[in-house]
């Protein structure tokens, strides 16, 4: 069984933020800070380039099992990934009201802060951390 490549590191969250650029500091520092409040967690490198929030163990029925973070965000090239749960109650109407966007799995893409709503994105942050809490308690 293979391990899992992104795990938590001992690297600084302020040295990463140092090389998301100008055009993306300040973003990430105000997810930083909306992400921290949410989870009440400092935030904790995963790998070279995500910022988690918070942690949970899984365990799937194959026997794999690791750590993981509640949730979390990364300076891609193309735009910021926040990763979070992908299904909660009322995530679709959330996601409606939010802005421009786009999504995978369990990630959210965004461009700007100023492209979203942000009260709407502390939601859809703060409900997908109470899911995962559930999920694995």
């Amino acid at each position: 069984m293979s391990d899992l490549k992104t795990k938590k590191t001992k690297k600084s969250v302020p040295a990463y933020l140092k090389t998301v650029g100008p055009e993306r500091l300040a973003d990430c520092e105000q997810l930083v800070e909306i992400m921290s409040k949410i989870t009440r967690d400092e935030g904790t490198m995963w790998g070279a380039e995500i910022v988690g929030f918070g942690s949970y163990h899984y365990k799937y029925a194959s026997g794999r099992e690791g750590d993981w973070f509640l949730t979390g965000f990364s300076s891609r090239k193309q735009a910021i990934s926040l990763y979070m749960m992908a299904e909660f109650d009322g995530r679709a109407e959330l996601m409606d009201k939010l802005g421009k966007h786009k999504v995978g799995k369990s990630c959210l893409y965004i461009k700007s802060l100023d492209d979203i709503h942000i009260p709407t994105l502390k939601k859809i942050i703060r409900e997908s951390v109470k899911a995962m809490k559930l999920k694995h308690k």
